[in-house]
């Protein structure tokens, strides 16, 4: 079994795959203080509860944008798994000609996420990922990272507005009834809500005008459904395109990584 491991700023997602098919998934809050020794017993407790033994897993792949915990997950694969995990890092076999003018600049997440969009329709692509900041990737045609734009995320943006404002309260995530709020709750989730679904069809048509590729626009991240019930440009979303993109990163590198 593989092990895939996407470390954000605000999630850890783990997932397990059995040859081509993703058997189970987590979601763990991203916690920097947390010990290798506590990832780890969180990590066994959730494969244990799924019958899956810690032997059972013979390779892992990690994506991690939080250096920090980096070295910690390395750390947990080798000690607790017994495995050395492939690291999406510079140097690793993407497939992918990247066009950023600083190719170590771009996160591993924008990397893995533009690989899995390309290799399940092989045309242009926009990717918007939905996460504590919001990305969003042109791929070309010919499987070209370019580059794109990273705008702060919903829930940057809606703690921001609470801590901020002294008078506005701390509301929930939840599409209003209507576009004109009645109470400083409902305004609140219209601006929140529609203001960034403007926000999202606003740059991807300014991109699109740009490339003039009519990329097929994929989004993911956990807030991805939200918007995309709404929006004009958004074609589809995956919530897994991150741990695809793993799977496919790993197959791309396996023959040249000693796991053990």
């Amino acid at each position: 079994m593989l092990l895939v491991i996407d470390i954000g700023n605000t999630n850890i997602v783990f997932g397990v795959y059995k040859g081509d098919e993703l058997v189970n998934h987590w979601r763990l809050s991203t916690v920097l203080n947390k010990t290798v020794e506590e990832y780890a017993i969180l990590l066994s407790s959730l494969l244990r509860f799924e019958k899956i033994l810690l032997d059972e897993i013979e390779c892992a792949i990690i994506s991690c944008v939080v250096p920090p915990l980096l070295f910690s997950f390395e750390s947990l694969c080798c000690k607790y798994v017994g495995v050395k995990p492939i690291i999406v890092e510079p140097g690793i076999k993407t497939g992918m000609s990247i066009m950023y003018e600083n190719p170590q600049e771009v996160g591993a997440d924008r990397i893995v996420n533009a690989v899995a969009a390309y290799e399940t329709k092989k045309t242009a692509h926009i990717v918007v990922d939905f996460g504590t900041a919001t990305t969003f990737d042109y791929i070309t045609p010919k499987g070209e990272y370019v580059g794109g734009a990273i705008a702060p995320g919903i829930m940057i943006s809606l703690e921001a507005l609470w801590e901020r404002a002294s008078k506005l309260p701390r509301v929930e995530l939840i599409k209003p009834k209507e576009i004109i709020g009645r109470n400083t709750v409902g305004a609140m989730q219209a601006g929140i809500i529609y203001g960034y679904i403007s926000l999202v069809d606003g740059i991807v048509k300014r991109m699109k005008d740009k490339v003039k590729t009519n990329p097929y626009v994929i989004a993911t991240g956990g807030l991805a459904g939200l918007i995309y019930k709404d929006s004009e440009t958004i074609d589809e979303v995956d919530e897994f395109l991150t741990l695809k993109g793993l799977k496919i990163l790993y197959e791309k590198n396996k023959d040249f990584h000693r796991f053990r």
